[in-house]
């Protein structure tokens, strides 16, 4: 979205994945490490069931293209299923998007039913997840229990796209990941 009074580029990313994945701690870690004059309000939503539903909105300012600022708006979905309406939703209007694996054994499953509801829902908005910026952070690498990273990328990443293995909790991986999502959105844009 581009507003000409206020000489913006307001771009939109996603943080989409399987509950617990860590969507939110990515978000968080970015929160608290970008310079507080350049960032918004982190706003968290919570729900009525037994886990908490955010709706991280979190604008970075990143600089200017042509004489416009750059604003990146990051989201992150709801990771359980139960929520795919409120996932639909957050993809409207979407320049960008992240998907954040849980790399341990157990999650293979739940990575792919999310890898292909995003699929999926980015068609029901008229996106073609192959042209849009789209990259994958395989996160929780520091655990015992992890899948291979050849092996996840063949179940997750049948487009080939970039990926980075991540430590969300310590915040390895993740800039690297959003300065990836980034760089493909101005390309974009251009």
């Amino acid at each position: 979205m581009i507003n000409y009074a206020s000489r913006e580029i307001n771009c939109k990313i996603v943080y989409y994945g399987p509950g617990l994945g860590g969507k939110t701690t990515n978000l968080e870690y970015i929160y608290e490490r970008v310079n507080p004059t350049t960032r918004g309000k982190l706003i968290s939503l919570a729900t009525e069931t037994e886990r908490t539903l955010f709706f991280d909105f979190l604008p970075v300012n990143l600089g200017a293209i042509r004489g416009f600022k750059t604003r990146f708006h990051l989201y992150t979905v709801p990771g359980q299923v139960y929520y795919n309406a409120s996932r639909k939703l957050i993809l409207k209007g979407v320049d960008g998007v992240v998907f954040v694996g849980d790399s341990q054994i157990e999650r293979k499953d739940a990575n792919i039913e999310s890898m292909y509801n995003l699929a999926e829902n980015l068609n029901e908005h008229g996106f073609d997840l192959q042209k849009l910026p789209f990259i994958i952070q395989y996160n929780k690498r520091d655990l015992p229990n992890v899948t291979p990273l050849s092996d996840l990328e063949a179940a997750v990443n049948p487009l080939g796209v970039p990926c980075f293995e991540a430590v969300a909790i310590h915040g390895d991986g993740v800039f690297d990941t959003l300065k990836s999502v980034s760089k493909q959105v101005i390309k974009n844009l251009s």
